[in-house]
């Protein structure tokens, strides 16, 4: 069977490594409610993300979590149900309803937005290696995930999100950070509003200005691919049906209940300096789990559907860490809360030598 590579938390080779251990943590207990940071400028921390230390220590205290490691066969399934259900509503549901109706705008937003949604966290998932056990089925099934998003992006943001992982709040790496020219424009109510309307965009434009990736054949294969498709769909039958996904995939980044996990992933909040937070409600039913983010992070190898059990097997190093209690109330608490905005994220400074390119 060779190598499974879904025990590797998303590695394309046997030779990529985790980053150096830099300082040692602080192993004190939560910290006391803060008074909040400077909201003008980002939290400059100097110790170790704390992902990797707890994960030590729960594989010390906890061999068995080892068990829960591994691809989830059944994540194929859901991607080929949700892709299906886009292409039918885009070319078959929609076939009679004008693209600028009520009717139209409302499907793309309630169903349209929402199944994109679950199929960015498809791709998320499929990232760490997670479908199948070897790399290059994994990177297939993203393409084919990415089809009903409409712009090709799965292969580019494999990179991104590993270096997220290996490399959390690093300046100049984690290009999940805001930059600084949006911490000047955006760190205010009207800003905040913006920001969390066009999240999508942020996500999908700054990675390019901040860290340029070099073109292999996966990134050239998943554009040929993901625009061929376009150009198919449009000439079959017309703009309706990409306009239907384009409006789906800006509505599941946008102001919808399911977008509020970008937000409460790593924002920082009560000035406390916590950098990541789980949420365990009801929207991960249809979000591939991905509110255990603390749990996500520590083990980027166990699959969305044991993530639960990774909380139950350890609830000592989870159960006492603050936690979002709902997505949307994140958004709106983001745009309304004056010691939260654009700059509540923790930077480390980007030591030289810890990448290659």
């Amino acid at each position: 069977m060779g190598v499974d590579y879904s025990l590797y938390g998303g590695a394309d080779s046997l030779a990529e490594g985790r980053s150096p251990r830099r300082t040692f943590p602080n192993n004190a207990a939560i910290l006391p409610l803060l008074p909040p940071k400077d909201p003008s400028e980002f939290l400059w921390i100097h110790t170790e993300e704390p992902h990797r230390s707890r994960r030590l220590e729960i594989m010390k205290k906890h061999p068995e979590v080892t068990k829960l490691m591994g691809y989830e066969p059944l994540t194929k399934y859901m991607v080929l149900l949700v892709v299906s259900l886009q292409f039918f509503i885009g070319i078959v549901w929609l076939a009679n309803v004008k693209w600028n109706s009520w009717m139209f705008v409302a499907t793309a937003y309630f169903i349209g937005g929402t199944a994109n949604h679950n199929l960015f966290l498809a791709i998320h998932e499929i990232t760490h290696n997670l479908a199948f056990p070897k790399v290059w089925q994994n990177k297939t099934l993203a393409i084919l995930a990415n089809l009903p998003i409409g712009i090709p992006y799965a292969a580019a943001f494999k990179k991104y999100h590993i270096e997220h992982h290996k490399f959390l709040g690093q300046d100049g790496i984690d290009t999940d950070l805001p930059t600084n020219i949006e911490l000047i424009l955006l760190n205010n109510v009207f800003g905040k509003v913006f920001f969390a309307t066009f999240q999508i965009l942020f996500y999908a434009l700054r990675p390019t200005f901040v860290r340029v990736q070099t073109l292999t054949e996966w990134h050239i294969l998943n554009l040929f691919i993901v625009l061929t498709a376009d150009y198919l769909l449009y000439i079959s039958f017309g703009p309706k049906v990409l306009i239907y996904f384009i409006m789906s995939s800006f509505f599941a980044g946008s102001l919808h209940p399911c977008a509020g996990h970008f937000i409460a992933e790593h924002y920082l909040w009560d000035g406390q300096d916590q950098e990541t937070y789980s949420y365990y409600g009801k929207w991960n039913w249809l979000a591939y789990n991905v509110g255990y983010h603390n749990e996500h992070h520590d083990f980027p190898s166990i699959p969305w559907t044991r993530l639960p059990k990774l909380r139950q097997l350890a609830p000592e190093y989870y159960d006492a860490l603050p936690a979002h209690p709902s997505w949307p109330m994140v958004i709106f608490n983001f745009i309304r809360d004056p010691e939260v905005g654009i700059s509540a994220r923790a930077k480390r400074r980007c030591y030289e030598g810890l990448l290659s390119d």
